[in-house]
This record gives structure tokens, sequence and C-alpha cells, in this order.
């Protein structure tokens, strides 16, 4: 037999069919990877800005304040703010992430009632003092819960994701989800603190829903001054507000690894699935049947398999044995035959039923040597139906 030795080129060519499966994986993950790194922040430049018309931004309530007679004054830093609020205005304190310590200080020492949205506790524990951050409250769509009379006039309001709070004693907790509250107000030394948990009911965009134009104008719109405070990133060589280099990172940057682990249990499962049918490949070398008999025999009495040995001796004889009868193919594998298959050899054999049943179907032979007949008289079977 002649065997022709493939080329380089031909193997790898089979070897990179072989892979095209891994290789559109491969892709797909960095595919995957990509998209959520282009996702962006909830958060953007204009976010609760006074002078954004974005859809997180806020221009609208407060150009509604500013015909409803409030004068909206707008500080990009903390040292503004505190120079321009006054005991009877209102100071409202947005991107609480870019607060310095020193800048919590200056709003510390503010004079006038203060409104903040979406506090850390970092924050809270300098302007709010008391009040806890208890995490992310899920639910949208609120009823005020509370005695409160800018949230009991204002109704539900939709959140659209908010903190919710802890309420230390003398405060007032509205929006409640469990023990904890979106709205808390609370008495800190002469003044009160509004601490709202989301600035979804102030932005353009959810303005109109629910009742959040009336809270954020019961809460905005009852004094003759409104300072709106949306800080700047604070200037290199401070401390940098509370956000964390963890906190920096692009949302879609944070989602990426969990892609990564999707895609690759996807790919584990995809690659670990059952093998298929066998498939028939030429051999390139040719071997001899009996040296494959020799070391299949060798393999079954490694393992003391005689059980499997004379399963295999068995099924071979039968299916030699049954066309010679005039039987159909299919009944040497067919229980229910049995009896027809033993009468029938025996009737063309010196044996009786007893000894071909037990050939053709019986039990594991005892020993090795039990084993060693049995071919033997498989064998006289098969030339004996041969011959009749």
């Amino acid at each position: 037999m002649v065997t022709t030795v493939p080329t380089a080129g031909q193997v790898a060519g089979r070897r990179l069919r072989a892979a095209r499966g891994v290789v559109g994986a491969l892709l797909a993950i960095v595919l995957v990877a990509i998209v959520l790194a282009a996702l962006r922040p909830s958060g953007t430049a204009g976010a609760l800005d006074p002078a954004s018309a974005g859809r997180d931004g806020a221009r609208a309530i407060a150009q509604i304040l500013g015909e409803r007679g409030t004068r909206v004054t707008v500080a990009r830093n903390a040292a503004d703010a505190a120079g321009a609020s006054s005991s009877d205005g209102l100071l409202i304190v947005t991107r609480t992430d870019r607060l310095t310590g020193a800048d919590l200080a200056r709003l510390a020492a503010a004079p006038g009632d203060t409104v903040l949205v979406g506090p850390s506790q970092r924050v809270l524990d300098a302007l709010a003092p008391g009040v806890e951050d208890a995490g992310e409250a899920f639910s949208s769509t609120v009823e005020p819960g509370c005695p409160l009379s800018a949230a009991v006039q204002a109704g539900t309001v939709a959140f659209h994701g908010a903190h919710a709070y802890d309420v230390p004693a003398g405060a007032v907790g509205c929006y409640a989800t469990g023990d904890a509250s979106r709205l808390v107000q609370i008495p800190v030394g002469s003044r009160t603190v509004t601490v709202l948990g989301g600035g979804g009911p102030l932005t353009n965009e959810h303005l109109d829903e629910e009742g959040n134009a009336a809270l954020a104008l019961n809460l905005l719109g009852d004094r003759s001054s409104l300072v709106w405070l949306v800080p700047d990133l604070p200037p290199p060589g401070t401390d940098g507000g509370d956000r964390s280099l963890g906190e920096m990172v692009p949302f879609g940057w944070r989602l990426m690894p969990v892609g990564l682990a999707v895609a690759v249990a996807l790919v584990a499962l995809w690659r670990g699935r059952r093998f298929g049918p066998v498939v028939a490949e030429r051999l390139p070398v040719t071997v001899r049947s009996a040296e494959t008999i020799e070391g299949r025999s060798r393999l079954y009495r490694a393992h003391h398999a005689r059980r499997t040995a004379a399963a295999a001796l068995r099924t071979g004889a039968r299916n030699r044995i049954v066309p010679l009868l005039g039987l159909p193919r299919g009944a040497a594998d067919d229980p229910a035959a049995a009896p027809e298959i033993v009468a029938a050899v025996a009737a063309r054999t010196t044996h009786d039923e007893g000894t071909v049943g037990f050939a053709l179907y019986g039990p594991e032979p005892a020993d090795d040597a039990a084993l060693v007949v049995l071919p033997d008289l498989l064998d006289d079977l098969e030339r004996q139906v041969r011959d009749s």
C-alpha cells in the first residue's frame, strides 16, 4: 500500500480549518469587549447642570423657577457658592463627587438651607451628620409615605435610580424602601439640610413624569434666591473629591471582565460538547489483522475483561451464522429470536440446544481457560452450519 505524505501546506490548511471555530469565538469576545468598553457612564459633563438642555441636564426646572420669581445663580466652585449664599436663600449641591475637603468646609459654613443631590457618605458626614448611605434603591416609582408637605403635595415620584439613606432620630424620611428613604430632611444647627437620593426628578428627561416637577418646585422654589452649585473638576494637586481610581474607570470598562467571563464560559460549553460518531480514516501504515486482534486480546487480558471478550466473540459468531440459517441479519442482536436461532443451529450441527445456547448466549466464562475454549466451540458451530 502506497501512503501519500501530506505536505506542510496541507497540514497547515487542515489545522486552520479545525481552528475556525476557536478563532471565531475569540473574535466574538473581542467584539463584545469593544461594545462594552464603548458604553458611557450614566452621568455626562452636563448632568444636573441648569445651563444644559441635554436629557440629564436641568435647564427646564431652572427656567420654571425663574418664571416663578426665584432668582437662580449658577456656581462652578464651592467658594463662589458659599459667597453667593444667604440666610434666607437655598443652596443646592450637585455632582458632589467633585467636592474636595476644603469645598466641604466652605459649604458647611455657608448660611441658609441646603439640598444635597446624590451625596456620598463622605459628603453626608460633613454636611448632614447622622445620615447614613444605605445603598442603591432599585424601585423607580414611589409614594411619599411621610408627613413632609413638599413630598405629600407632589405625591408619587419617579426617581429612575437613586440612593436610599437611613433616617436618624429627629429627621424626616420620605419615599422609603424598607427602612431607608430616598429623601431625608434633617436639621443641622440653625439650618435644614435635605438629602435627595438621586437627581432623576430634576432632569429635563424625567421632569414631566409623575410628581417630579411638583417635588422639584416644592423643594427649590419656596425661596426668593437659589444658588445652584455644579462644581468643576478639582484642579491637579488637590484631594480630587471622593472618587477612587475604580470609580473613575468608565462603566463600560468595568463591565468588560463580566462580558469576557460569559464569553469564555460559552466557548467552554461549546468546545466541551460530547464527541460525535467515529470517523473512519485511512491509516498511514498497513496493520495486519492478526496484530490488531492480538493487541486487543492483550488489552482484554490486562483488564480481566472476560465478559467483554466473550460478548465480542459471541456477537461476531451470531452475525456470521444467522445469514447462513436464512434468517434476517437483525435477528442476531434480537433476544426474542434467540430460541429460534439456537434450535436452527442445533438442527444443523452435532451439538444439542443446551450446548448451542451456552456457546451463543451463555454467561461470562468462569476463567481464562473457559474463555480459550469458547472460540473453538463457536468456530465448530459456524463450520458445521456452513457445511450443512
